[in-house]
């Protein structure tokens, strides 16, 4: 499918279909007028259509050649109400009621100053929903369906705007490369299989990557993770990504750090079949940084960053880690086995604390579906953040902001930490008392060396269970987007 920026001068002479946004009261007088408007025009006079947020109303003309015969309308209500979300879930609805309508060709039609935000900045994000909106995983289907709708044309009053509208569609690119990767059954993308798929990635976007095997993880005392990857027969994969945009600052890096377990059975802890069926998707923090890092190369950004991931499964075997086992860790801290179903900090530790010590990192974050805690704190549509730093996080609530991903920073009193302490070791890998989205990150933030630090908890918002609007059911790529202007925040 194709999405291309049009003016009026190089308009189409005929597409099947015309998109309009609408506000509430929109005067028709200041638009260009057209069949569309008319169209317009009249089903408001008929008060068939008023303009009101999440309003959509389509009409389909007797068809005669080289005129437009189909007309969608989706309001956007108050102009002074209108924000970035609604005009996503607007461009979704007309995605979705275009597709209803078996159109081939569409135009969407914007409004003057549709948003509080230059033209380029309104023309990436309309272009980055209409590639989120038109997803759809179908790797595994014997019968494919061609895509109903093979051109899109936004109209623009000018032509330079490219730049934007090509950023908005890697943004999309890249966040369905991680939805991809999320969607992926377990059978398929094994640790080794994720590694393979970041080298590739990297030669395709622009980024080196470096693969440790089992041996070479061992060798460096990866102790926490390597207990949880050793029960599996799939051995482990830690996939070190780096970009280097800014060579001449250097010693200014960012890492991303992503929780890659490809399958999660709980271990010793055995879940149960319900709450291990969808378990494939615990990697989908590591996909969120695959996905990061193949936008930051692709649009070269000014930016130093390494991403990592310790890919591996936790599965139950004789050869599995047990609850009550003391293990130790690259950072050097014991911890305690309390649940082995509390995996995924035990690799992250691993990896963050070789961020700040290998890599030398002068910041780094780390994002996982970790806590079952965070979805009952927050719901399926929010990533509970801890931060260390306000200037760190402030730069990632921005980022929030643009992108509509969004984050709930929880508070990280020192009280909190007591709930991690053992008696007989360093720490517990399972928090008493509740809070465990926040002692889970407080678990992780022992092995940042002092750093600038954010996690992030997207066990809630990694997948989508009900179509969202511009996100169908199934994985969301949550966080790629996010990552991305994060690091842009340091260009």
């Amino acid at each position: 499918m194709d999405i291309k920026l049009i003016t009026h001068e190089t308009m189409p002479k005929s597409v099947d279909t015309t998109a309009l946004f609408w506000f509430k009261d929109q005067k028709i007088e200041t638009l260009q007028q057209c069949e569309a408007t008319k169209v317009a025009k009249y089903l408001i006079e008929q008060e068939q259509f008023s303009g009101k947020s999440g309003e959509i109303c389509a009409t389909i003309l007797p068809n005669t050649a080289n005129t437009i015969n189909k007309i969608i309308l989706v309001g956007l209500g108050e102009k002074e109400k209108v924000t970035r979300e609604k005009v996503r879930t607007a461009t979704g609805k007309i995605i979705k009621k275009a597709k209803e309508l078996k159109t081939k060709e569409l135009m969407l039609c914007m409004l003057p100053d549709i948003l509080d935000i230059d033209e380029a900045n309104t023309i990436k994000l309309i272009a980055e929903t209409i590639s989120l909106a038109t997803y759809k995983f179908t790797k595994f289907k014997t019968k494919k369906q061609e895509p109903k709708i093979q051109s899109i044309y936004i109209n623009s009053s000018d032509s330079n705007f490219e730049t934007a509208l090509n950023e908005g569609l890697i943004l999309a690119e890249t966040t369905n490369i991680a939805r991809d990767l999320t969607a992926d059954p377990a059978n398929v993308l094994t640790p080794v299989e994720l590694a393979k798929r970041a080298e590739k990635y990297g030669k395709e976007y622009g980024f080196k990557t470096e693969i440790f095997e089992e041996k070479k993880i061992q060798e460096l005392g990866m102790q926490a993770y390597y207990a949880v990857a050793k029960g599996s027969d799939d051995p482990p994969r830690f996939i070190i990504m780096r970009y280097n945009g800014n060579p001449a600052n250097s010693e200014d890096i960012t890492a991303l750090v992503g929780k890659g377990l490809c399958y999660d059975s709980g271990g010793l802890s055995l879940k149960q079949t319900k709450g291990m069926a969808m378990m494939k998707t615990d990697m989908a923090g590591s996909a969120a940084v695959i996905g990061a890092m193949c936008a930051i190369a692709k649009q070269k950004l000014k930016v130093n960053v390494v991403g990592i991931v310790a890919a591996c499964e936790n599965i139950l075997s004789a050869k599995s880690y047990k609850p009550g086992d003391i293990i130790n860790s690259l950072g050097g801290k014991t911890i305690h086995i309390g649940n082995t179903d509390a995996e995924g900090r035990l690799t992250l530790i691993d990896a963050v604390y070789y961020a700040v010590t290998a890599e030398k990192a002068t910041r780094v974050l780390d994002i996982a579906t970790l806590t079952g805690a965070c979805v009952a704190a927050l719901g399926s549509r929010v990533s509970g953040v801890l931060a260390s730093d306000d200037d760190f996080y402030n730069r990632l609530a921005k980022a929030s902001e643009i992108t509509g991903e969004l984050i709930w920073r929880l508070p990280t009193f020192d009280k909190y930490k007591k709930a991690i302490e053992h008696p007989e070791a360093d720490l517990n890998n399972i928090g008493e008392g509740g809070a465990g989205t926040i002692t889970a990150g407080l678990f992780i933030g022992e092995f940042t060396e002092g750093k600038p630090w954010i996690h992030m908890d997207i066990a809630g918002d990694a997948y989508a269970k009900a179509d969202l609007g511009y996100i169908a059911k199934g994985p969301t790529g949550v966080g790629v987007r996010n990552l991305y202007y994060l690091v842009k925040s340091y260009c």
